[in-house]
């Protein structure tokens, strides 16, 4: 789920930022960053446990979304996240496993906030629609090269 997320959201940051929503793309790619850190937090547990970790995304990209898809889109997915790993962190914890349900509980924490950016624009193009839209573009997309994503840059703020 982590590596269908990273497909997708770098596939929505390149799009915004094409249609010079670069405030926009700029926070989505800082998603992405979060959702590969989590996708090596989940390799470097599975290794751990002996396992090998997979290196395929669980759904296809969806591409050409436009600007009023991709919040919606995203909410839903982030959801889905949630309430998987919830899932497993009560099976982890059901069999003992505490080092995996603290992964998830800090995971679950990450998607959480995500989900909340996600539900917010969503909730801003819904009741604002294209005064909104007319706002945040032409807005900048530098990220430079930061070596956190969203999470960390939001805590920071």
């Amino acid at each position: 789920m982590e590596l269908q997320a990273i497909h997708q959201y770098m596939n929505q940051h390149c799009n915004l930022d094409d249609m010079d929503y670069g405030e926009m793309a700029a926070n989505i790619k800082l998603i992405a960053i979060d959702e590969m850190r989590h996708a090596e937090m989940f390799a470097e547990r599975i290794k751990e446990l002996g396992g090998e970790p997979t290196s395929e995304p669980a759904g296809k990209t969806v591409k050409g979304q436009e600007v009023e898809a991709v919040f919606p889109f995203d909410v839903d997915r982030e959801h889905g996240a949630i309430t998987a790993y919830n899932q497993f962190l009560l099976v982890c914890s059901e069999n003992g496993d505490s080092t995996s349900v603290k992964l998830f509980e800090d995971i679950i924490n990450d998607e959480q906030v995500h989900l909340n950016y996600f539900d917010n624009v969503n909730g801003h193009i819904q009741k604002l629609s294209a005064a909104y839209l007319a706002k945040v573009n032409g807005t900048p997309s530098s990220t430079g090269l930061q070596p956190q994503g969203f999470v960390i840059t939001a805590a920071r703020e």
